[in-house]
């Protein structure tokens, strides 16, 4: 065979193991791409994302849309010509695994962790947009969580308002584990409970505080510090004056709160707080109103951008990062409470945009 056939076919056998080898070998990395948005003003798959009764509600106009990333699943192994691409590609993000996926965690478990998150940031943005307005939102201590094989398992349940430990009155959640170790372990607690069926009944006939309390006692453990423990973790739900639901599907993680905020201040509010402008952000938010970062803004800008939107609400930790490469025709806003977030759509709405305050690259003014 002359050296330059040999050559070429040594060459085309070592480009095909390479192109086997890019296609079979899979790669410890994941991909983010903007995902879709959706309007929290408006209607998803046919009806009002935000639905609100009991209480007089006002037209609204424009758009205060909330952004999504997309992300391959914790069970999807990318091989090396998809990363490659993914790095190449402008508008996606080729991360590590593990960076959204923590070693061990199952599909099932990050479905979980997404929807639990995705539910109390609703519960978080109702609170902090009714207090925004100044109406007034109870709250009341729940059983958060229940540790497997310890002693409240089958005993409590995640839901269970919880009136008082030993017949002492529990007026917040961190009342809960100083009244429990107060207790040598192997002692008894009563928990004087009002069961989560019940409290849901009594949210469902507009969240009116449930009756028919129930006394459980259950005898304490030894935890590894010495403490005694029954194995729970407190929370705190929150008691709306009226029914607020969100209804939104196939949506997960907690950072849609401060759009769903604002739609619901928007909507019990006179006027239109947009302007017919198309608005778009991200940002967590907690019952005070603080705005906290998210992950992928720069996902997040560019669908929001690929919607339509003029104007980006960006949590001010996110600032420098989303700055870096802002999408064209998108101004970016930056926001550090609910508060910060109704002044800047007041500027949006009037036409004061220069007075905005906006987001810039990190090292800069």
């Amino acid at each position: 065979m002359p050296r330059r056939t040999a050559t070429l076919l040594a060459s085309t056998l070592m480009l095909i193991a390479l192109l086997c080898a890019g296609v079979l070998i899979p790669v410890p990395y994941s991909e983010m791409s903007p995902g879709p948005t959706v309007n929290t003003l408006g209607d998803h798959d046919g009806e009002p994302v935000l639905q609100i009764s009991g209480r007089k509600t006002y037209p609204t106009t424009g758009h205060l849309n909330m952004t999504t990333v997309r992300v391959t699943g914790p069970d999807y192994r990318m091989n090396l010509f998809e990363a490659v691409y993914g790095w190449l590609d402008h508008d996606n993000a080729v991360v590590p695994h593990k960076t959204l996926y923590p070693e061990g965690q199952t599909a099932e478990q990050a479905d979980q962790e997404n929807a639990e998150e995705f539910s109390q940031s609703q519960e978080s943005a109702k609170t902090s947009a009714l207090r925004q307005l100044h109406i007034p939102v109870a709250s009341q201590t729940v059983v958060g969580s229940v540790v497997k094989d310890k002693p409240a398992d089958g005993r409590l349940h995640a839901g269970d308002v919880i009136k008082a430990v030993d017949g002492t009155a529990v007026k917040q959640a961190g009342d809960v584990a100083k009244l429990v170790t107060r207790h040598k372990p192997g002692e008894k607690v009563v928990f004087t409970i009002i069961p989560a069926k019940e409290a849901a009944a009594a949210e469902k006939r507009g969240k009116k505080p449930a009756t028919g309390a129930r006394q459980i006692a259950i005898t304490t453990q030894k935890a590894e510090d010495g403490r005694a423990i029954v194995g729970i973790q407190a929370g705190v739900d929150h008691i709306f004056p009226f029914p607020i639901d969100v209804k939104l599907a196939d949506v997960g993680g907690p950072s849609a709160g401060l759009m769903f905020a604002l739609g619901i201040v928007d909507k019990l509010t006179p006027g239109d707080m947009t302007g017919g402008k198309f608005v778009a952000g991200t940002g967590t938010i907690d019952d005070k109103g603080k705005v906290g970062p998210i992950g992928g803004i720069s996902m997040k800008t560019v669908g929001a951008r690929d919607k339509g939107a003029r104007y980006f609400l960006t949590p001010k930790e996110n600032c420098a990062a989303a700055a870096k490469d802002t999408p064209e025709g998108l101004t970016l806003v930056k926001v550090g409470t609910i508060g910060d977030a109704v002044k800047a759509l007041e500027k949006i709405r009037t036409g004061d945009t220069a007075a905005l305050p906006s987001c810039s690259p990190a090292g800069h003014a």
